[in-house]
């Protein structure tokens, strides 16, 4: 232990933060034991100082103005999904099912993130929004695999690449477990840990979180590449002969999961990298565009763009021109995930107001203002390394809804993102050929369709044909019948 100790205090002073071993005398041995692991394991002092020196002068520098450079997509590179045909969209179906049919397709989760603005520290992906069924956003997403599956036939499975922090990985693995998977064989289903990194205040010292234990927070969604080499899941896929990736956050309750027209859409483009947008609407909507830049893709931020910028309208159909926005729905192939996985990518500072232990005190402390930085990548800082880049635009009502927020907020919670299910599920019903779907006496309107029934509509002629349903409506799976 001393020997050990030696060694960390001396690299701690060499790079002013030995005010992490302020407390060392009063620790039990647990505790000190605990401090030397937190210390080994997240704290590379030289790595975070170069991390935190180049974050800080990306922070501080005058951006560069993109407004004069941007352009919107070409439109070779670009499908929306509302101009293209059946015809069209049946055969990019037609082209993605046979990838997952010949086990060539998998998906990565970003699930490392807690339910905090719901009012919950479990992970996010455990969060029961209240539909009928019950279920979470986990097992929606799970039970889409299990269809897509079936919709494909054959032998190919889809697997299932989950990534989780430090926060929530046991607790993840925990409750997977609980819930058998959710019908999926276990070894289709791997987690795996997104790294974390220290905080630090806004000089660069280290923050403590107990006097035992490094302040630490995820390293952003971007920090999956460093994650999926680390982790061995590159080398997996190589094994398991999966060349096409479908990433998405947790958070999007309509989430397609490896919907097949995406993948079939890069597919045919040859695409080493796609992404998946929804129209902008309206100029002020705090979203990001996808852009040409200088010959390059990228996604920039809504407040990087100029109230001209943002206004901007195209002349022959009224649309804005800039409206391709991103809902961290991606298509890499796993040669590209394998060629940009030791990029340096850029840090983006957020300051937050993060709990500390006050060295001078000794106590723990919860600031009402910022106090100090969290360093992050972004997923969507590899796009201008694509050699050949695509972009599918969905329809917002059948393609994305967030929860993000309690009902309190009124906008990207439980309540929205259940009232997005319900409308969505009896646009489906009335497409099936129902002649009509009443809201209940009350005027509430829920209306859920199990994904093991149906995976984006397909296939409910038989239950809805000609007939009339009054809410609530749940409609299940033949899986789920045979349960009860």
């Amino acid at each position: 232990m001393s020997e050990r100790y030696a060694t960390i205090a001396e690299q701690l002073g060499k790079w002013q933060q030995a005010h992490l071993l302020t407390f060392w005398d009063e620790l039990a041995e647990p505790q000190r034991v605990a401090l030397l692991d937190s210390l080994a394991d997240s704290v590379d002092c030289a790595a975070l100082d170069e991390a935190f020196r180049r974050a800080m002068a990306t922070a501080t520098s005058t951006k560069e103005d993109l407004n004069e450079l941007l352009k919107p997509l070409a439109r070779e590179r670009y499908l929306s999904v509302a101009e293209a045909t059946e015809v069209e969209l049946e055969d990019l179906r037609q082209a993605g099912l046979e990838q997952i049919r010949q086990g060539r397709v998998g998906v990565i989760l970003l699930a490392g993130g807690q339910g905090t603005r719901l009012g919950s520290t479990a992970p996010k992906g455990t969060y029961n929004v209240n539909l009928p069924s019950g279920k979470s956003l986990f097992q929606l997403q799970a039970e889409r695999i299990r269809k897509l599956q079936q919709l494909a036939g054959g032998e190919g499975r889809i697997r299932w690449y989950i990534m989780t922090s430090e926060h929530t990985h046991t607790e993840t693995l925990d409750y997977f477990r609980q819930h058998q998977y959710f019908g999926l064989p276990p070894d289709q289903v791997r987690m795996f840990r997104q790294r974390s990194v220290p905080c630090v205040d806004f000089e660069g010292r280290i923050l403590l979180d107990e006097k035992w234990k490094v302040a630490t927070a995820p390293d952003g969604n971007g920090g999956i590449y460093r994650a999926l080499k680390d982790e061995g899941i590159l080398d997996e896929l190589e094994r398991e002969g999966v060349l096409y990736l479908h990433a998405h956050s947790v958070d999007n309750i309509l989430i397609k999961v490896a919907d097949p027209v995406f993948v079939g859409y890069c597919v045919r483009k040859g695409a080493d990298c796609g992404v998946k947008v929804i129209e902008k609407v309206q100029p002020d909507e705090a979203v990001g565009v996808v852009c040409e830049v200088k010959g390059k893709y990228q996604v920039v931020e809504y407040s990087e763009l100029s109230s001209e910028t943002a206004n901007r309208r195209n002349p022959t159909d009224g649309k804005l021109t800039f409206n391709a926005g991103n809902i961290c729905n991606h298509f890499f192939t796993s040669a590209f995930l394998r060629r940009i996985a030791e990029t340096t990518m850029p840090l983006h500072v957020a300051k937050k107001k993060i709990p500390y232990v006050d060295v001078a005190t000794g106590e723990r402390l919860k600031p009402t203002a910022p106090n100090g930085i969290k360093m992050e990548k972004f997923i969507f800082d590899v796009f201008p390394l694509a050699e050949r880049f695509v972009a599918l635009e969905g329809r917002r009502e059948e393609e994305f809804s967030a929860l993000k927020n309690a009902d309190t907020a009124g906008i990207d919670c439980p309540s929205s993102v259940r009232g997005d299910i319900y409308r969505l599920h009896r646009k489906w019903l009335i497409k099936a050929g129902a002649t009509e779907v009443l809201d209940a006496a009350d005027a509430s309107f829920d209306c859920e369709i199990s994904p093991l029934l149906s995976y984006a509509g397909e296939g409910l002629e038989t239950a809805a044909a000609g007939q009339s349903f009054r809410c609530p409506v749940h409609l299940t799976g033949a899986d789920e019948r045979e349960q009860h």
